[in-house]
């Protein structure tokens, strides 16, 4: 099965490969990551102070939770391949966030298959290029080169 795969990934290498739906970064949740996080800065949890102090108009989400939404984009447009039982994360070799995400603001990842190397003979590995998009601005908010395992029966 994994021979398979390879083939149909093979074939992808270069290609747009998933794009998800918009998500909302809500006060709610950039207040919520905070507390998790253990990161209340300012410019993320008092929208006022942070409309007066900085030139974003508001509040930022930090740049971590937008980097966390690439695992629901992923989740969103991942298609399993034949024989995978399970994807994993396997890291990133470079992240550059380029923009910062306001409150308020839509954001989406676009996904590019850069390469594909069977790893054993029951493990792909991926890179793709991810670009989270902020709906409406020219620059994205980040662009990162994220690393994933498709693991396959044995």
């Amino acid at each position: 099965m994994i021979e398979k795969a390879l083939e149909i990934q093979t074939s992808k290498i270069g290609t747009e490969t998933g794009v998800s739906d918009w998500v909302t970064i809500e006060q709610d949740r950039i207040d919520t990551f905070a507390e998790v996080t253990e990161d209340p800065q300012w410019i993320h949890t008092d929208p006022e102070r942070a409309a007066k102090e900085t030139p974003f108009g508001g509040s930022i989400a930090h740049g971590f939770l937008t980097l966390s939404m690439a695992s629901k984009f992923a989740i969103d447009t991942a298609e399993d391949l034949p024989g995978q039982v399970m994807g994993i994360n396997y890291g990133l070799n470079k992240v550059r966030f380029l923009n910062p995400v306001c409150a308020g603001d839509q954001i989406r990842g676009r996904f590019v298959l850069k390469s594909v190397t069977q790893k054993s003979p029951t493990q792909l590995l991926s890179e793709n290029t991810l670009t989270i998009e902020i709906k409406g601005k020219d620059t994205p908010a980040l662009i990162a080169q994220w690393l994933g395992m498709a693991v396959f029966e044995a």
